[in-house]
């Protein structure tokens, strides 16, 4: 069959979906992968095709409405402005989604797309997954995870996951109104096409472990948590050079990265980053990543994108924005790690990575000094028992099948015959 694979947002919403798009590839699926255009080299070893959407991710980071989100210092508060980000660059990814879908038999839709593919899918008459990195469905277990919030109890988690899912909706509100009238479909509020999805059970893989996140009790039907998808690295790919003798050089260095948050003063956390280092006496492999992370010493190397299932192994801990992606690479290498979370849901894995003992505490970015980083490494180094309970439990990880029950998902849709439908 031919399958999309759509997805937006920043490289760890789309890395993870390499690695299920090539499993799809390998099961005899002509896929297509539909994201920014800056991503395309990660599609290009993984078999997929590759559908390029107009919006640069990176580019809106760093506008003026991007730039804003710095000057927010709540979880709330940043989506509010993440929203209204997000509301102005949607409606110019409209039609190029809706091209690649006519070019297909089955969409699978990230939460990123999630409402606008599934109006797209109704509109041509094509089956549709959800295919999601985070736990979004409401329950009364944890607070909504995009909101950076502690547990605010049952009755609490669940009215805050409505408004939250509410919020969302209204980020697609007027695409999807619009392209209902293009495909000929009813126009529904956004609240009543979220109630008939959830009705219909409309199905929702998870690519992250139960081991980590286990699925929620009160979850719907057609609610799945599968396993982390790993993003797919070329059998040929290798470590650059530099830093392979970096790693020669001594003994297991530190990783730090922010992947692809950004940052207000690059140079000045970088500054705390190496002091905190050299106090715990580590050496540091600093990714320059979206924030611009940079120092080089001989105990220091900076560096670009490497793939993590690569790199992780050789070193003595992971301190990270906490990203979902970037949390999933140092569990599978089953090292030790500083949750710095940024923004987000980036609070909810620190708070995961707090709970299973690999992570001696989180400390979050806007708080952090060198003191702080200093005796958070020194605990996750020196303390032999969160090293093997990161082991431990990398070694169940590995042995989850997370795409599995996706390709047969898929691959159920292949004895169905779709109704086309829809045309402008």
């Amino acid at each position: 069959m031919r399958v999309a694979v759509m997805t937006a947002g920043s490289r760890g919403d789309v890395a993870p979906y390499t690695g299920l798009g090539h499993a799809l590839v390998r099961a005899g699926h002509q896929v297509t992968l539909v994201t920014h255009a800056r991503f395309a080299p990660l599609a290009a070893a993984t078999g997929m095709d590759f559908h390029a959407l107009p919006v640069d991710p990176l580019a809106e980071l760093r506008s003026a409405r991007g730039q804003a989100l710095h000057r927010s210092s709540t979880g709330a508060g940043k989506l509010v402005r993440v929203i209204a980000l997000a509301r102005s660059a949607v409606g110019r990814t409209a039609d190029e989604l809706l091209r690649a879908a006519r070019a297909s038999d089955v969409l699978l839709l990230s939460s990123s797309l999630g409402p606008l593919g599934h109006t797209i899918a109704e509109g041509l008459g094509l089956p549709s997954i959800g295919v999601y990195l985070q736990p979004l469905a409401t329950t009364s277990e944890f607070a909504p995870p995009v909101t950076g919030t502690r547990s605010w109890g049952p009755v609490g988690n669940r009215l805050a996951g409505q408004a939250v899912n509410a919020a969302v909706d209204r980020i697609f509100a007027d695409s999807a109104r619009a392209l209902q009238g293009r495909l000929g479909l009813p126009r529904h509020r956004p609240r009543a096409a979220r109630r008939a999805r959830e009705r219909q059970d409309w199905p929702i893989f998870h690519g992250f472990s139960p081991l980590v996140v286990q699925r929620p009790r009160d979850w719907r039907p057609g609610l799945q948590v599968t396993g982390y998808w790993w993003p797919h690295d070329p059998p040929q790919a290798q470590l650059p050079p530099r830093l392979r003798a970096f790693l020669a050089a001594g003994p297991p260095p530190v990783f730090v990265g922010l992947g692809s948050a950004t940052v207000p003063d690059p140079e000045q956390l970088s500054r705390t980053v190496v002091r905190a280092l050299r106090a715990a006496g580590l050496r540091g492999v600093i990714q320059r990543g979206w924030s611009g992370l940079c120092c080089e010493d001989d105990d220091m190397l900076t560096i670009d994108e490497v793939p993590h299932q690569l790199l992780f192994p050789h070193l003595a801990a992971a301190v990270h924005h906490a990203g979902a992606g970037t949390t999933a690479a140092a569990l599978r290498a089953g090292i030790p790690a500083v949750p710095l979370p940024v923004q987000f849901d980036a609070a909810f894995w620190a708070a995961r990575l707090t709970a299973l003992g690999v992570a001696p505490t989180a400390i979050p970015l806007r708080r952090l000094t060198a003191q702080a980083l200093t005796a958070a490494l020194v605990q996750a180094t020196a303390d032999p028992s969160c090293s093997r309970r990161a082991q431990a439990l990398a070694a169940r990880i590995r042995q989850e099948d997370g795409a599995g029950p996706v390709l047969a998902a898929v691959d159920r849709l292949g004895t169905t015959p779709a109704r086309r439908a829809g045309s402008d």
